[in-house]
């Protein structure tokens, strides 16, 4: 079943709302059991034989967050202060079972170094899977983010994009 226009806004407006907040539990749950979340340096390469900046499967995904929880990520101590825009968001079509959905993403992150910028073009991904009501949730099951410098040097990243 397609996603509509504004039910996609609302879900990548609640995904990046929960990511700022550092909501991790509830972002996790925003996965299908076989997601993808791919950051690649160069978005022609394939991820398997090529460096990509993030290339999580479900199970990586998890580990991620569980490492961003135990408050020992030094990288995230004191946690990042982030912002984040998404815009421009468009429904291309159908790929078997998901919707793919596509929106331009703007975040601020403040540190104690400084604020940057990561800017990029997203494409998600979303499926609907059986929810406990009878229902069906809307979840991502792939997330690929084109940063618009990810072929520049960049400064540590070590939030969730």
């Amino acid at each position: 079943m397609t996603v509509e226009l504004r039910e996609a806004e609302q879900f990548l407006y609640r995904e990046a709302r929960l990511a700022d907040a550092f909501a991790l539990e509830e972002w996790e749950a925003l996965w299908t059991d076989d997601a993808v979340y791919h950051v690649p340096v160069d978005p022609d390469a394939d991820p398997r034989t090529h460096m990509s900046i993030v290339f999580d499967n479900r199970g990586r995904i998890a580990t991620r967050i569980k490492q961003l929880q135990t408050g020992r990520r030094h990288s995230q101590r004191p946690p990042s202060r982030l912002c984040r825009s998404v815009t421009n968001v468009e429904v291309l079509g159908v790929e078997g079972d998901d919707t793919v959905v596509t929106s331009v993403v703007q975040i601020l992150e403040s540190r104690d170094r400084g604020r940057t910028w990561w800017v990029g073009r997203v494409t998600h991904h979303l499926r609907r899977v059986p929810a406990e009501n009878g229902g069906a949730d809307l979840r991502m099951a792939a997330k690929t983010v084109v940063l618009v410098d990810s072929d520049r040097s960049l400064p540590t990243m070590s939030f969730l994009i």
